[in-house]
């Protein structure tokens, strides 16, 4: 990223004792969304305090479009920072609550009208905005509290925990229209937020955090299929890890001794490891294919249906293994009839290929 649009560079924040952010460094490019990913208290919510003026660094630089952040108070900043209560005023309608923010805009009567329009034109919101925001739904409500910080055209806009208050079906619908409008508009999006779903949707890129640091920044397949440490594969979506030892490295295939497989495990080798080096497996239940007859081929486990979760589209297992440790396996149920599946107490096989399997050295 030659000239990226935000550059943090070793910011750290400190509450007293309490260190909330500590040394990072990210660069953001103009247009992208970009996801900010952790627990409650990782420190998310206090970068993008900062990077909207509302929390000054303890120490680090803060750069939007080339200009130095520090000293430059919220309200002079290319900002707009979306909150996760909405913080719409009720006795306000809705086409008002959109042009709050223009009011002390160099601008005339028409024009604002003209934007206020035109921002509710493009959340779809433009035959409700006479009504009041108690007389609309909570995603429509969002979609005002969007089209508000848009209206003053910011060159970035934060989004703490944007779709937080809404139900699941409505959030994944959301998702969608969020980046349609932003494709649209061109505006730079932070996201903060601790649902791992939303971030793989919404995201360009994500940095997950813990404990104040940045973990791991990359596209959500990266993060996904090559997490680099055991906090990242496990705060990503589900995960299996067994620890394992370096017995052989041939190329880019590692052979591994897994005391829970009671055997050795062919995986993709990372680099710089060494025979005798002690790692951690890590198996994503969706990339275990699990049968009722041994199949052919390498990294094939034998063990017994403890518990079995059916969901429609897929189910979940949890395998007892001859070592008496459990794993978890996704199956997809393309088939209508349920027959032919493993059901409670079933002896099953698990295999998987080499590359499914992550190592993981930290």
């Amino acid at each position: 990223m030659a000239d990226p649009f935000i550059r943090i560079e070793g910011v750290s924040k400190k509450f007293g004792t309490f260190q909330a952010v500590q040394d990072v460094s990210l660069t953001i490019a103009q247009g992208e969304i970009f996801s900010l990913l952790g627990g409650s208290g990782c420190g998310k919510t206090t970068l993008l305090r900062m990077l909207a003026g509302f929390e000054e660094p303890t120490s680090g630089s803060i750069f939007i479009d080339g200009q130095d952040m520090a000293g430059v108070p919220p309200w002079q900043r290319p900002v707009h920072m979306m909150f996760q209560s909405y913080a719409l005023f009720p006795h306000m309608s809705v086409e008002k609550n959109v042009g709050y923010g223009l009011k002390h805009e160099d601008m005339t009567a028409e024009a604002r009208k003209a934007r206020v329009a035109e921002m509710l034109e493009l959340v779809q919101l433009a035959q409700f905005g006479h009504r009041k925001p108690h007389q609309i739904s909570g995603g429509q409500r969002q979609r005002v509290a969007l089209a508000r910080a848009l209206a003053r055209q910011p060159k970035l806009l934060l989004l703490d925990e944007p779709l937080a208050a809404l139900d699941k079906k409505l959030r994944e619908h959301t998702q969608f229209e969020l980046m349609s409008i932003q494709e649209r508009t061109g505006v730079t999006f932070i996201v903060v937020t601790h649902d791992q779903e939303e971030a793989m949707t919404l995201s360009d890129r994500i940095a997950v955090m813990d404990k104040g640091r940045v973990k791991q920044v990359g596209a959500p397949s990266e993060i996904y299929e090559f997490p680099n440490s055991r906090f990242v594969a496990g705060f990503i979506g589900s995960v299996t890890a067994f620890p394992a030892k370096v017995s052989a490295v041939a190329g880019d295939v590692a052979t591994v001794q897994v005391a829970a497989f009671q055997g050795d495990v062919q995986a993709r080798a990372v680099p710089g490891l060494s025979v005798g080096q002690e790692v951690t497996l890590a198996i994503r239940p969706e990339k275990l294919m699990i049968s009722q007859t041994r199949p052919e081929g390498a990294n094939i486990v034998a063990g017994q249906v403890k518990d079995l979760a059916y969901f429609g589209k897929d189910s979940l297992y949890r395998i007892t293994l001859p070592s008496g440790e459990l794993i978890s396996v996704h199956s997809v149920n393309a088939a209508r009839s349920a027959g032919g599946r493993p059901d409670w107490d079933d002896q099953v096989y698990l295999s998987f290929a080499p590359a499914a399997a992550i190592l993981l050295v930290a």
